[in-house]
């Protein structure tokens, strides 16, 4: 039985957490069981409260005093985390938990170490998004895919799950959006075996609360050439 660590950064999530954990609780696959754990990371909103009154849709319930990002919430969830393998999986309704089957093919077939979703390589559907959000990601994935030697397609999609044992949360120095990179630059030199699974995409709009920046790719950026090199 493989042992799966699902992390779920929340931070003003009322309106969409009972349905993302709901979704999350309802996956069944052959062989694997599920671990879930939320961190609450200082909600402003009714975002606890709905989480307390609702404790059979977790494992864990991590709750921040004080609001330090996403970032944060990951390194809080890895030092919780007890499963053969991390996905993280975001509170929103972006990203839809019935992809963990797709995800999980590579690990229960060729026993991967890193799987990595991607909203590009033909998935069922994909909600048109914004223009420059793509630009971008294609210029991070391409400088990402030459500083490691690598051919990933969508190295920002929520969807990253990896063996646990190739990382500790301590190793992090970053923790803002560009954290992805930097995982996923830690993860990648230490895999044997990385695969791609296309991955279904519902956008959210910044009006709907997406958060992301364009200068948050600066960032990324510096996070991809800095951990190529770390030792």
């Amino acid at each position: 039985m493989i042992r799966v660590s699902v992390l779920i950064p929340a931070y003003n999530e009322e309106a969409t957490i009972v349905d993302i954990l709901t979704r999350v609780r309802a996956q069944q696959v052959d062989g694997v069981a599920f671990e879930v754990i939320v961190i609450n990371d200082a909600s402003k909103d009714g975002t606890l409260r709905t989480l307390k009154e609702r404790p059979d849709l977790y494992d864990r319930l991590v709750d921040h005093a004080v609001n330090g990002g996403k970032g944060a919430a990951v390194k809080s969830g890895l030092g919780h985390a007890t499963g053969d393998y991390i996905l993280f999986q975001d509170a929103d309704l972006e990203y839809d938990p019935a992809e963990y089957a797709s995800l999980l093919l590579p690990v229960l077939r060729f026993d991967a170490d890193l799987v990595m979703g991607s909203r590009f390589l033909a998935p069922s559907y994909t909600r048109v998004h914004y223009l420059w959000h793509k630009i971008g990601n294609q210029f991070i994935t391409g400088l990402f895919n030459v500083m490691n030697n690598t051919t990933f397609t969508d190295i920002y999609c929520c969807y990253l799950m990896f063996r646990r044992t190739l990382l500790s949360g301590d190793e992090l120095r970053t923790a803002g959006w560009q954290q992805q990179a930097e995982i996923l630059g830690l993860v990648a030199r230490r895999s044997g075996a990385s695969y791609e699974v296309p991955i279904s995409y519902h956008g959210r709009t910044y009006a709907e609360g997406k958060k992301i920046r364009a200068y948050h790719t600066l960032g990324v950026m510096w996070a991809i050439v800095a951990t190529r090199f770390r030792s």
